[in-house]
């Protein structure tokens, strides 16, 4: 038998790869149940409800988020081009989208708690990006503004690359984006 830690992970890891191929509203405990190998009812033990699941696969994307960016590259462009990086390669334009985006559609039947979740990873990734168009110059608020905006674009470009299934429209839409930007 699985320590229950190790089992806590994978249940986590399977939702997240469930939540950003299927969206928050695409999957059930049933469908991590029988993906890790344990009765449905047994799920409970680790995670009271879907919600509290989602949390915690939010606040693991969120911390994953801040030790990757932290440690992505040296200079400030680096930093610009290993985040549109991550979105491309990483959370998988065209196949996947980010977790945050994931949980989006369902904005209007989750919890608190999941909402909170999903603005903090939002959140962190802003003041990422805002913290990098800093150094490139920008005045503090134009740079927490125009983050905002990346981070937006991301995200709707992850959505349309999806619907297509490929990364051409995430290819396009950054390759524009980074026009905009200052070097």
């Amino acid at each position: 038998m699985r320590a229950s830690g190790q089992t806590r992970a994978q249940i986590v890891d399977i939702a997240r790869e469930l939540i950003q191929a299927r969206s928050y509203l695409g999957f059930s405990f049933q469908d991590i149940a029988d993906r890790v190998g344990l009765r449905k009812a047994s799920l409970y033990h680790h995670f009271p409800s879907k919600e509290s699941l989602g949390v915690a696969v939010l606040q693991q994307a969120s911390q994953q988020f801040e030790a990757w960016f932290d440690k992505a590259a040296k200079t400030p462009q680096e930093k610009l081009d290993a985040y549109f990086r991550i979105y491309r390669d990483v959370l998988g334009a065209g196949s996947q989208v980010c977790p945050v985006g994931a949980v989006a559609a369902g904005w209007d039947c989750m919890d608190e708690a999941l909402r909170d979740a999903g603005r903090q990873l939002r959140q962190v990734q802003v003041d990422s990006l805002a913290e990098v168009l800093m150094a490139l110059g920008l005045p503090a608020q134009q740079a927490q503004d125009k983050a905002a905006y990346i981070f937006t674009v991301c995200q709707g470009a992850m959505l349309t690359a999806r619907m297509r299934g490929d990364a051409t429209d995430f290819d396009a839409t950054v390759a524009e984006l980074r026009g905009s930007l200052p070097r």
